[in-house]
């Protein structure tokens, strides 16, 4: 799947929806890795952010496309309200729409580019289904892993606990902006390629 040339009537060539909670508490949160990846392609191509679809929106030019990025600000259970809106304005479909989100089924450090598929309990991806009223937009799941052994905390407390040192959290962010600037690119099955069970 190719998404160039821009497809008749829209503004913009993708949507880059970060997923993440609003607030300086969750800001280095695994579950916050979303927010984290649109920040570092924001940093690398000069985008601005500003307050638009109850959230934070920077555009910016990828390859010479013209990328849309968004935080939704809405928390995570209702992430797909602030999507569906910057979609519906920027009059794109579904699989122009790429959701960046952590992946607690991936070990750390390991991305998944794809189109569709399941929920698997993710709080954000739940809200985005239900308000594009399909599951098949883009996704990149970023793997956070889970506890080890030992470690007793409930998932919940987990996703929304900070990196450990040891996870390098600045690097898996580096390779999964990689990604979205490939899938950008070249296509989704250029980044599936390259990313997909690689361990960063």
């Amino acid at each position: 799947m190719r998404l160039w040339p821009r497809r008749h009537g829209t503004s913009y060539d993708l949507l880059v929806a970060g997923l993440g909670n609003p607030g300086r508490e969750y800001a280095r949160n695994r579950h916050n890795v979303g927010f984290l990846v649109v920040d570092e392609l924001a940093r690398r191509h000069g985008g601005s952010w500003r307050s638009k679809f109850s959230g934070q929106l920077a555009e910016v030019r990828i390859e010479g496309h013209k990328v849309a990025l968004l935080k939704p600000e809405t928390y995570m259970n209702d992430s797909g309200r602030s999507v569906k809106a910057a979609m519906q304005f920027f009059k794109l479909e579904p699989d122009q729409v790429l959701v960046v989100h952590d992946e607690t089924d991936l070990e750390t450090g390991r991305l998944q580019a794809r189109l569709g598929g399941g929920l698997a309990g993710h709080n954000g991806l739940r809200s985005v289904n239900r308000h594009l009223a399909t599951p098949e937009f883009l996704r990149l799941r970023v793997g956070v892993g889970r506890p080890g052994r030992g470690d007793r905390r409930p998932l919940a407390d987990w996703v929304l606990s900070d990196f450990s040192p040891d996870e390098d959290a600045e690097a898996l962010v580096r390779e999964a902006a990689d990604a979205v600037e490939l899938l950008d690119a070249e296509g989704l099955e250029a980044a599936q390629r390259a990313v997909n069970g690689k361990r960063s």
